[in-house]
């Protein structure tokens, strides 16, 4: 059956910045913003967005996740707290509330940062799968979140080292999720020429 291009599948999407000092208040957030402007502009979908902004506390974070993957979002996206820095937990947190585990992500974004700065080997984001969703820690910095997601561009626009997000909603249909359409301009989607639709 042909696919119009106006019958979008709704998808929920979690975005979540870990953080003590902006969810205490004292330090803006801008790791939400980030993910939200990002994912309007990469995706034809409508979103329905379930943000939480928590602090540094490994039992909260992965309670969370488990809460947004309960609340059916096929993909829930986290912000922060990916260094070696002891406060730094988002990655154990992850792990702990995982079926299985996705390294490929994490390999790809180090080697995406590591083009602007060498203290990209410290970071430790992972991505699992729980459910029937797909979970990715990103980094902390704006700059650095849409970097990994939309990957590296040559000056002419063509893509030089893909992005993560490229990946992702492929991913998502193999683990059950929803068929999710990018826009091509900021990041396109591969897919295997039997799994378009």
């Amino acid at each position: 059956m042909p696919h119009s291009n106006h019958e979008y599948a709704p998808v929920r999407i979690g975005i979540v910045s870990i953080s003590d000092r902006a969810s205490s208040g004292s330090y803006e957030d801008k790791g939400l913003p980030a993910l939200h402007d990002w994912l309007k502009r990469a995706l034809h979908n409508p979103i329905a967005f379930e943000p939480r902004l928590i602090p540094d506390e490994k039992e909260r974070i992965s309670a969370t996740l488990i809460e947004l993957v309960d609340a059916g979002c096929s993909l829930v996206l986290t912000t922060g707290g990916t260094g070696p820095a002891p406060r730094d937990v988002t990655p154990e947190a992850t792990l702990a509330v995982a079926d299985r585990e996705m390294p490929g992500f994490g390999e790809q974004m180090r080697q995406i940062s590591l083009a602007f700065v060498p203290t990209a080997i410290l970071s430790r984001q992972v991505a699992v799968i729980r459910g029937n969703s797909l979970i990715i820690n990103l980094p902390g910095q704006p700059k650095a979140i849409a970097e990994t997601l939309e990957g590296l561009k040559n000056t002419d626009g063509t893509q030089r080292v893909a992005g993560i997000f490229a990946a992702v909603p492929y991913c998502i249909d193999l683990i059950g999720g929803p068929y999710l359409e990018t826009r091509s301009e900021v990041c396109k989607a591969f897919r295997p020429k039997s799994a378009a639709r």
